[in-house]
């Protein structure tokens, strides 16, 4: 089973049923748990157009440059946005994994 969701009329995308079970936990757990610190944030450069982010471990999607514009895709290839600085594409992921990965930013016992 998949469902189906429509976040912006020019993008769609479908996810598998333990993917939306583990994005419900993930949300459910940040509502008791609260949000934490950050997990840690790494950027490797992959070319001279293409960052990559690694987040606690975990793939967080890329910054590519095209056209002279930085422009940044989440961990599933959903592009965040289209940016004039390296480092604005950068906060702006970075603050949607935050969101999206809440689990991630507690700190392993």
């Amino acid at each position: 089973m998949s469902t189906t969701v429509q976040t912006d009329p020019r993008a769609e995308v479908t996810l598998d049923t333990d993917t939306v079970d583990t994005i419900a936990i993930l949300e459910a757990d940040a509502a008791v748990h609260g949000r934490a610190t950050r997990a840690k944030l790494t950027w490797t450069q992959e070319d001279d157009d293409e960052w990559v982010a690694n987040y606690g471990g975990y793939y967080g999607g890329a910054v590519d440059k095209r056209d002279g514009r930085y422009v940044a895709s989440d961990t599933f290839g959903l592009v965040v946005g289209d940016f004039r600085s390296l480092e604005e594409a950068q906060g702006r992921l970075a603050d949607q994994l935050h969101v999206m990965l809440p689990a991630v930013i507690r700190p392993v016992a």
